[in-house]
């Protein structure tokens, strides 16, 4: 009898150490599951739309920050850099690393950010468009969309239309438009110059997904046949 209440005490004491490991490990999963992230970072991103300025790299604090160089229209995606005010260096990615042109913006901890560099390098007029990629959430079954002028045959602005209804209107060259909120589904986006019915560019289907944020930019030339002609694109900001 004595042997079976010992058994017994064993039994429970094993269960109740089972019990409070089960606990801590549900608890410390909940804390790790629930940690803020440090919020130290922003997400940048780089495109080169100057179709004969040399591939760039970006240099922080006189280190490389880009694994391979910015070429005309490749889109490498956001990348995570500091969030304190720093030169940003934009150097060729030729052998001598010339600097082309330095930035020190003030970047805000979770917010993303896009740099466009435009123009063209043979007659001096490389520029840059600098952009907040964040912004508040679309309502409930909408999404959100901009409109970016990059293209140096836009100086006289672009339009937009989203299923035959305008979107954005006269967006002149290195300026874009605010957000505004489209019911998620599929578009066929039109670009015009301003007061012209003639298309420039024609993206269809266009998506656009609930509670998604976007940017669209025109970027080339009009009055080209070759890469550098006028196109048009989207990034996906959120």
């Amino acid at each position: 009898m004595n042997r079976k209440n010992s058994n017994n005490k064993i039994i429970g004491l094993f269960l109740l150490i089972a019990m409070v490991l089960i606990i801590s490990f549900i608890f410390s999963c909940g804390k790790q599951n629930n940690a803020s992230p440090a919020g130290t970072n922003v997400q940048y991103h780089v495109l080169n739309l100057s179709p004969d300025l040399f591939p760039v790299n970006l240099f922080i604090e006189f280190k490389q920050a880009n694994s391979s160089p910015y070429v005309f229209n490749v889109d490498q995606g956001y990348f995570y850099v500091p969030s304190v005010v720093l030169p940003y260096q934009f150097r060729t990615a030729l052998v001598a690393g010339t600097e082309l042109f330095e930035r020190s913006d003030s970047l805000k901890a979770g917010l993303k950010y896009t740099l466009f560099i435009v123009g063209n390098q043979g007659n001096a007029s490389v520029k840059q468009i600098f952009t907040v990629d964040t912004a508040s959430l679309p309502a409930v079954g909408r999404g959100k969309l901009r409109f970016v002028n990059a293209s140096p045959t836009g100086t006289g602005g672009l339009d937009v239309f989203a299923n035959g209804t305008q979107a954005f209107n006269n967006v002149l060259y290195t300026n874009y438009s605010k957000f505004i909120e489209l019911p998620a589904g599929n578009y066929d986006i039109q670009i015009n110059a301003t007061g012209s019915s003639n298309v420039l560019k024609e993206l269809n289907p266009v998506t656009i997904q609930d509670g998604r944020i976007y940017t669209m930019y025109a970027y080339g030339y009009s009055n080209r046949v070759d890469t550098a002609a006028f196109n048009a694109a989207v990034i996906t900001n959120r």
